[in-house]
């Protein structure tokens, strides 16, 4: 029986699985049913009779017959064949042929695939050649009138073309060629080829345009403008030197000779037409003449520099001498009262040694000037060099001459310092005798007598003569540590004492009822005696907190309490 039930079940898996097998197949056949319509429907034939609108010659009519050719083989063939291969996939998909019919479904896929694309290279071809008659026939129009205005410029401005009128008739000659040739493809049917003429023809106008519209002035630039600026940065140059410039190095002669020369070849260019070499050219030519008139002015501008700058270089130089005098006879009497580590004398004479650099410089500077054999741009840039680092060494000077005033101020500092520990030192001594305390616990009173000698050393230091402020300055620092920490010993050793006292006085009333409590009590009193204050409310916080929890905070709370009301 189970055997029975088993092959049913497996009899209606195999079933289910071939019905939705075939039902899948016979999905994708429909599929590929619709895809073959749509490309018989695609308006091919449509599109195609716009062709027969233009001239149906040459490359036009080549075109057309290969595109009804490729049409008529995929109406008359290729579908025809999906058609059958249609058929047999169907069939071979309801036989339970399903590998069969999937070869003939992918057969089928490639070539509506392939189908496809060659109709969208038709449709593509032949948008682009319908376009390009239209196109053309709009641009050519618009090229024409730009041509007749270019042929009327050229009549009525021939003389400010000079020698290139020549060239620019022939290049619009050139362009009635291309004219010619644009309207000779368009009665062919050859109108893509039209097109790439039109093209053409549009760039050799907006150049012949361009041509035009620049000539006169860069015939001018280079026959009046260019020449009238190389002779008039040659004179300038002339009475510079007679003057008593020194403009060797600008190299002015064989620059001038150079653009001469160019302006002949840039001429030679513009009487071809060639616009562009030329103008580029021009433009190099204005920036280097631009560049010489600049040398000259900066000549002429570095000898007011120089004219201005060396008296108040000279007096700036005489007054930093005076300055470094005076710092060097403040350093020598401050080192009478206080120690300068060799790093700090070191600033002074290094200052000293920079100055003396500068004014042997200088003293070359002066001489060099004198003798007139220097470019004057080069003179200034050295006289502003010295004046840059003439005032790099004032700043220096004030820098060490504030250090030394300084140190007097931190000697004051530091004496008002040690003052203000002392006086804490007292502070807390007062509040310890105000405290009533027992007696004190031995690294309390260690702390106390390391208080005491750093304050000491401070003053110890503070009288060494000469006077060593950053010595001063580490006791000062060690002294300002331990006291502050000291004095925070004290408050913290206080509050334990008073703490202590309550919490033991506290813990009385159940020293009787509890063994433990009295156990610790009398361990915290025999602390207390001994001056272990931390110790003893240690034991004693043990006891109440065994059998009252929370009352070591309430006594501290209490005592904080009146403790500010004192």
């Amino acid at each position: 029986m189970e055997f029975v039930i088993g092959g049913i079940v497996l009899l209606f898996i195999l079933f289910l699985y071939g019905y939705l097998t075939k039902k899948n197949h016979f999905k994708e056949i429909d599929r590929l049913e619709e895809w073959k319509i749509d490309i018989m429907n695609r308006p091919v034939l449509e599109e195609l009779s716009k062709v027969k609108q233009l001239n149906m010659t040459g490359q036009t009519e080549e075109m057309f017959e290969r595109w009804r050719q490729n049409w008529d083989e995929i109406v008359g063939i290729k579908l025809p064949d999906v058609e059958e291969l249609l058929f047999d996939a169907e069939e071979y998909a309801d036989r339970y042929r399903f590998k069969k019919s999937k070869e003939v479904q992918e057969k089928i896929d490639h070539i509506l695939a392939g189908t496809e694309e060659k109709i969208d290279l038709i449709l593509s071809e032949l948008k682009e050649l319908v376009g390009s008659e239209e196109s053309n026939r709009i641009e050519i129009d618009e090229l024409q009138e730009t041509y007749r205005q270019a042929k009327k410029q050229m009549l009525a401005h021939r003389h400010t073309y000079g020698k290139a009128a020549g060239a620019l008739e022939k290049k619009v000659d050139k362009l009635t060629e291309k004219f010619n040739e644009f309207h000779e493809l368009t009665e062919n049917g050859n109108y893509l080829d039209a097109r790439e003429v039109l093209l053409s023809l549009k760039g050799e106008l907006a150049a012949t345009e361009d041509a035009m519209g620049k000539l006169p002035e860069l015939l001018s630039e280079c026959q009046n403008h260019l020449p009238g600026q190389l002779a008039e940065i040659k004179e300038g140059y002339a009475e510079m030197e007679a003057d008593g410039y020194i403009l060797e190095h600008i190299t002015m002669e064989k620059e001038v000779t150079r653009m001469e020369s160019e302006l002949q070849t840039y001429m030679g260019f513009l009487e071809n037409a060639e616009i562009h070499e030329a103008s580029k050219g021009i433009e190099e030519m204005k920036e280097k003449i631009d560049s010489l008139y600049e040398a000259l002015e900066n000549e002429v501008h570095s000898k007011h520099f120089i004219v201005q700058n060396e008296p108040k270089t000279k007096s700036l130089l005489k007054e930093i001498a005076e300055s470094q005098s005076v710092l060097k006879n403040e350093t020598e009497f401050v080192q009478q009262s206080y120690q300068l580590v060799e790093e700090d004398i070191s600033i002074q004479r290094n200052i000293g040694k920079k100055l003396n650099q500068l004014m042997k410089r200088y003293e070359q500077l002066e001489l060099r000037i004198a003798e007139n054999q220097s470019a004057n741009s080069i003179l200034k840039q050295e006289m502003q060099e010295i004046r840059d680092d003439l005032e790099e060494i004032q700043k220096e000077q004030k820098g060490f001459s504030e250090y030394l005033q300084n140190l007097r101020k931190d000697e004051m500092n530091a004496k008002e310092t040690v003052d203000e520990l002392r006086r804490k030192l007292a502070e807390a001594s007062r509040l310890i005798t105000k405290s009533n305390i027992p007696g004190l616990p031995s690294d309390y009173l260690s702390l106390l007598q390391e208080a005491e000698d750093n304050i000491q050393n401070v003053f110890s230091s503070l009288n060494e003569k000469p006077l060593n402020i950053k010595s001063v300055q580490e006791h000062l620092y060690k002294a300002s540590d331990t006291v502050n920490h000291f004095y925070e010993k004290t408050e913290e050793l206080i509050e334990n004492v008073m703490l202590a006292e309550r919490v033991i006085q506290y813990g009385n009333r159940y020293r009787s009822k509890y063994s433990s409590v009295a156990e610790h009590l009398r361990t915290a009193e025999a602390a207390f005696r001994s001056f272990e204050y931390r110790a003893a409310l240690e034991q004693a916080a043990t006891a109440v907190e065994e059998v009252e929890p929370g009352s070591l905070k309430r006594i501290e709370n209490l005592l904080q309490q009146e403790l500010k009301e004192d």
